[in-house]
């Protein structure tokens, strides 16, 4: 029995901190915005590839009506510190230390991704990624920002 999260069920909402601790965003923060929640964690080899990919959608999205929020997932904030030394990101990186957050989610495997629309529906959800993620990615924010 799977109880993973569907589409058209309000996203689960929560307050976390920065990854460096010193802020709290909370998803209701980003109500009338597009937000695409991403799941990483420094031990994951397509985040390699994902965070950065995210990071220039941001920045040709902007941040008006659009909002990458990544989640890290290390049980070391450390690991994910250094991680986004190496791989700077422009979008804002949150930690779970908890793990209630990506429970509430209902992970799979990471990365783990899901695209919120301004009201806090779920519209999807994305397990691993591939750079043509992007092009769809891109597509259905354009559709949700209409």
């Amino acid at each position: 029995c799977s109880n993973a999260l569907s589409a058209d069920e309000s996203a689960p909402l929560f307050r976390l901190s920065t990854h460096g601790g010193h802020e709290v965003h909370a998803l209701e923060d980003y109500r009338g915005k597009v937000v695409y929640l991403d799941f990483w964690a420094s031990w994951c080899g397509p985040c390699r590839q994902s965070l950065p990919a995210l990071s220039l959608l941001q920045d040709e999205l902007g941040h008006d009506s659009f909002a990458v929020l990544a989640i890290n997932m290390d049980d070391q904030p450390s690991d994910g510190l250094a991680f986004l030394e190496q791989f700077p990101v422009s979008y804002t990186v949150l930690a779970d230390r908890s793990g209630k957050t990506s429970r509430a989610y209902d992970l799979v495997g990471l990365p783990s991704s899901v695209l919120i629309d301004k009201t806090g529906i779920v519209v999807s959800s994305f397990q691993g990624f591939q750079p043509s993620h992007i092009v769809k990615l891109k597509k259905a924010i354009g559709y949700l920002l209409e």
